[in-house]
């Protein structure tokens, strides 16, 4: 069987033998399909500052060796817009996900934030070797008073 198009379905019955042997091989199977399942969904942690494994299961150019993705969660202030990540760039082979949201203390927006009327009023996100850099468009962008900021990213193999 293709492990790479294992999906984390579990039966919901099972016939358990009643021979003594032939059960135990049972229990550790089903025990094997469980912790299986468990660990191939996607996992709902988002911690501060913290590298989370997410349960992505990553299998890059036909390449048969799992890579697993991981996530890190950052809260930021408007007087904090560039802020170090602490991920070291040589251990991923590259991110997943750039996201986020920030309010300006009534509404929330997503970021990057793209105004779809006046292009001078973008967010933008960038992450650079040491650095997440949040950037203000050259219009009256929306006031940036908090937020958070995301990043998934897969395990060099």
């Amino acid at each position: 069987m293709n492990n790479i198009n294992n999906s984390a379905f579990l039966r919901t019955s099972r016939e358990f033998p009643d021979e003594i042997k032939l059960l135990a091989q049972q229990v550790n199977k089903t025990y094997v399909d469980i912790a299986s399942a468990v660990n191939t969904r996607t996992i709902s942690l988002f911690t501060t500052n913290v590298s989370v494994v997410n349960g992505e299961q990553w299998f890059i150019s036909g390449n048969q060796r799992r890579q697993q993705g991981s996530r890190k969660m950052f809260t930021f202030t408007s007087a904090a817009l560039t802020f170090p990540h602490g991920i070291n760039f040589s251990q991923i082979y590259g991110f997943t996900r750039i996201y986020g949201t920030f309010t300006d203390g009534t509404n929330w927006y997503p970021l990057p934030y793209v105004d779809v009327v006046n292009a001078n009023r973008q967010i933008n996100i960038v992450i650079t070797p040491t650095n997440i850099v949040i950037t203000e468009g050259a219009g009256a962008s929306p006031v940036l008073t908090s937020g958070f900021v995301v990043l998934e990213w897969i395990a060099q193999p």
